[in-house]
């Protein structure tokens, strides 16, 4: 998980460097279309994988792409074009943020996920609460008066690149249930295989990738807030649709919301990362690029967390006390994991309103200079 994360923190900053400001959705798209290949590969073989090899042997797989990458990277990749510093610079660093803001994060992260399964107002989850405030406080006084702070919290002071900070927290928050629930729906209350649930869950991706090619280009061309406000329009319709899911729902009616959500999610994501880091300076890159990723990890993170209190909450005010994946062939048990997932879309369809009002309200501002030519 480190290694994953400091490759994401990088990687966008590193890819926009290259291409000049009239492309970075074009850039950012092609970033965003790898990953969603990734995304749609990995659900087919691994569900192949399962379903003949132990899981185990999904491991051992990993360590072929994992290898190809980091010689590509290593013999590759050109130090001089990618990074904005001079050869032998070396720029002090901000050890102190850093250590604080980690710290910080992985304990919010701690407290959202509640892996200890304690109620929500002991004194565990309550003095976990007041050390991550305190420590958040701690960080923000601290990057306000050193001379070389990892994050220059003045950038907040744009409004733009607040608001769609706001936006891109929202929109992960919103799409981030379709991808804990849905296999959950699929596996134990339609009781699908493993490799059919991965072709399934591969039209997520599919969407992701075809929407974030055309909307980064386009974006280039015509503006990001228009794409932006498209793709969160179709999420509330989508969120809406997967309201009226019930056992008995056509296949074809969900697989055509799946894709219909994997092509909302391309078309918010590209113009609003594009809209992000073209509101900060080119040395910023790096710490924004950063700041993206972790607002969509923590996005994600609180939204699983929600989905998954809504609806074990609902399914234990029914008497189904039990794991989401024991389900299987109980009715009744079904029955009430859907109210679960309609309540949980509720919110969700609340999620993507709101994100539609910021990226209506966004009005992009280019405050940087293009990368290579």
């Amino acid at each position: 998980a480190i290694g994953n994360s400091m490759g994401q923190s990088v990687g966008t900053a590193m890819v926009i460097s290259v291409f000049p400001t009239s492309e970075r959705g074009k850039a950012i798209g092609s970033q965003t279309t790898a990953v969603a290949i990734g995304g749609a590969s990995g659900p087919i073989i691994a569900g192949l994988v399962l379903q003949f090899l132990p899981w185990q042997a999904l491991f051992w797989m990993l360590t072929i792409p994992i290898g190809i990458a980091f010689v590509a990277g290593y013999f590759i990749l050109d130090e001089s074009r990618v990074s904005q510093r001079r050869t032998g610079e070396r720029p002090p660093f901000d050890w102190v943020g850093a250590v604080v803001s980690a710290v910080t994060i992985t304990i919010t992260v701690i407290l959202i996920n509640n892996p200890f399964g304690v109620a929500v107002v002991s004194p565990l989850i309550l003095g976990g609460a007041a050390t991550a405030v305190s420590l958040f406080a701690l960080f923000i006084w601290w990057e306000l008066r050193t001379d070389a702070p990892m994050l220059e919290l003045r950038m907040f002071k744009n409004l733009i690149f607040t608001m769609a900070i706001g936006t891109r927290f929202l929109g992960f928050l919103g799409t981030t249930a379709v991808r804990f629930m849905m296999p959950i729906y699929l596996l134990s209350v339609r009781d699908i295989g493993e490799a059919a649930v991965g072709g399934v869950l591969f039209l997520t991706s599919l969407g992701l990738g075809v929407a974030a090619q055309t909307s980064g280009r386009l974006g280039d061309r015509f503006g990001e807030r228009l794409f932006a406000v498209i793709g969160f329009s179709v999420l509330v319709l989508t969120s809406v649709a997967f309201i009226t899911f019930t056992i008995d729902t056509a296949m074809w009616v969900v697989m055509a919301v799946l894709l219909a959500n994997g092509l909302a999610m391309g078309l918010w994501n590209v113009p609003n990362n594009s809209i992000i880091m073209g509101s900060v300076s080119r040395e910023s890159f790096g710490i924004i690029g950063a700041l993206t990723n972790l607002t969509r990890n923590v996005g994600n993170v609180a939204g699983q967390a929600i989905a998954s209190a809504v609806v074990v909450g609902v399914m234990a005010a029914d008497g189904f006390d039990i794991p989401l994946g024991e389900i299987a062939g109980n009715r009744a048990a079904s029955d009430s994991f859907m109210s679960g997932w309609r309540l949980a879309y509720i919110l969700v369809t609340a999620f993507s309103l709101l994100g539609l009002l910021l990226s209506i309200l966004t009005k992009p501002q280019h405050t940087n200079q293009g990368g290579s030519n």
